[in-house]
């Protein structure tokens, strides 16, 4: 494609530009690991790193045209544009012509419950007899961002899917991908909204500023319908948001957790009323039925008959590390949970504690949480994290999470500075800074009936030090501790 007709994306996105040469392109990049000949080079700057500093670099590899924010004295085409960040997308979509708008793409935002949605729309839409990819969180390319890749790939990937008729895409969409361009140039025919609680603020700097973030999902350039939780307290400001400033570009759909009646827990997941029918899903938890009501409502109305929404939110397979259990013949429940918030914390603890009170006759059982916080991130989580634990389970044992560049014990310090100030009856509160044998310690704790939940790295499979990356899965390192108890 002529670099001109590539820009021709800039131009519907209101991206003003100066194009400098014209020439063939035969594709769109901007790691310059990925340079070929022939292709475009987007030179975007970053915190470390700065593209511009690399272009008489790739294009000696054989970069034939450049996106830049400055002219660079350098003999090749080149596109001046104001952000090479939030230009690469429109471009890029135009480059691969336009894939979102010959498929089915739905996005899917919010704090807590992304992961959980696209996998239950997966599955409602494969037994509607539709192919359905994932963009999320499992599904992340090597070496890439962990939910929403950048807009170069994210682009080739839809054509692709394109290419071999794939009927449907549900992505997770997160705040960093909306506040770094990432989705720019996907449309979404439907757009749903989970809820918002405390993360990334070390990005957002506060949840204003996160909510308007989460918020330019839901714009008439990207979406024209938009399901949200009207229950939750960011979901009602959001609804209000659209409906003043897009009130007749988007419609609205707003579900909540009261839309479902009979809410009944049982060992294999939750059974529900909804729109008069009767709905199971095998997944624990409260929160789930909100996920559930989530993709449902995205499913119904995107036309999806009711038989295959019921079908597809009761034949969902386990998703990975979102309340996982791990079952290798012990007498108490454990569960992996990629809980990392306060928010998620509490909701996966009530749903805990729901487990343990259904316990058959008078054999009630006990919460026990193990977790701890990450490293080089939001630091004023940690002490709302104790305060949570401590307030919602009976035995709170806080270890280390991917600790990065800063002291396992500093970041345990300023997690039990929450657990001092927690309400209510205090828990039983153990410090033991070795992830491994944390987990061992909770499952030898652990009672006929208890319920064991490790949280904050749910499907992740390594651990990350200040000197080091090792090999770590809590649902692995779960079995083997729970293979050591049954086997005493």
């Amino acid at each position: 494609m002529l670099l001109s007709t590539a820009a021709g994306g800039l131009t519907d996105a209101g991206i003003e530009f100066e194009q400098h040469g014209d020439v063939e392109i035969g594709g769109v990049v901007h790691h310059t690991g990925s340079v070929l000949a022939g292709t475009l080079f987007c030179c975007v700057p970053g915190s470390r790193f700065d593209g511009h500093d690399h272009a008489e670099q790739v294009v000696a590899a054989g970069a034939a045209a450049l996106l830049v924010e400055r002219n660079l004295p350098l003999d090749v085409p080149q596109i001046v544009v104001p952000s090479v960040r939030f230009a690469m997308g429109p471009l890029a979509a135009r480059f691969w012509g336009d894939p979102s708008r010959a498929m089915t793409v739905v996005g899917v935002t919010g704090t807590n419950g992304k992961t959980t949605t696209v996998s239950l729309l997966r599955s409602i839409f494969e037994r509607a007899g539709k192919r359905c990819e994932v963009v999320g969180t499992l599904t992340s390319l090597p070496g890439g961002p962990p939910t929403t890749p950048d807009a170069p790939e994210l682009q080739a990937q839809l054509a692709a899917w394109r290419d071999v008729d794939v009927d449907v895409v549900a992505m997770e969409v997160s705040s960093h991908a909306l506040a770094m361009g990432r989705v720019d140039g996907t449309w979404f025919e439907a757009t749903g909204f989970t809820m918002l609680g405390h993360d990334h603020l070390d990005l957002h700097l506060d949840l204003d500023h996160y909510f308007e973030a989460k918020a330019r999902l839901f714009e008439p350039a990207r979406t024209r319908r938009a399901v949200i939780r009207s229950d939750d307290e960011w979901g009602a400001r959001l609804i209000e948001k659209v409906r003043s400033t897009a009130p007749t570009d988007i419609e609205i759909e707003p579900f909540s957790l009261d839309d479902a009646s009979e809410l009944e827990s049982t060992p294999a997941g939750m059974r529900f009323g909804w729109r008069d029918r009767h709905l199971t899903i095998p997944m624990a938890g409260r929160h789930n039925v909100a996920n559930a009501l989530c993709a449902a409502t995205l499913a119904s109305w995107l036309g999806v008959a009711d038989e295959h929404v019921d079908d597809g939110l009761a034949a969902v397979g386990p998703v990975r590390g979102r309340f996982e259990p791990v079952v290798a013949g012990q007498d108490f429940t454990l569960v992996v949970d990629y809980a990392h918030t306060p928010d998620a914390l509490e909701t996966v603890l009530a749903a805990a504690r729901e487990l343990a009170d259904g316990a058959p006759g008078d054999d009630v059982g006990r919460v026990i949480v193990v977790f701890g916080c990450g490293g080089d991130k939001d630091r004023a989580k940690r002490p709302e994290m104790g305060r949570v634990a401590a307030d919602g389970s009976d035995v709170v044992i806080i270890t280390s999470d991917n600790p990065r560049s800063e002291d396992p014990l500093a970041i345990i310090d300023e997690i039990l500075a929450g657990v001092s100030g927690a309400s209510g009856v205090r828990p039983s509160i153990d410090v033991v800074a070795d992830r491994r044998d944390a987990i061992h310690h909770a499952a030898r704790a652990a009672r006929n009936h208890d319920v064991v939940v490790v949280a904050g790295k749910g499907h992740e499979t390594t651990q990350t030090f200040a000197d080091r990356t090792i090999a770590f899965d809590d649902s692995a390192v779960a079995r083997e501790a729970i293979d050591a108890v049954v086997a005493r």
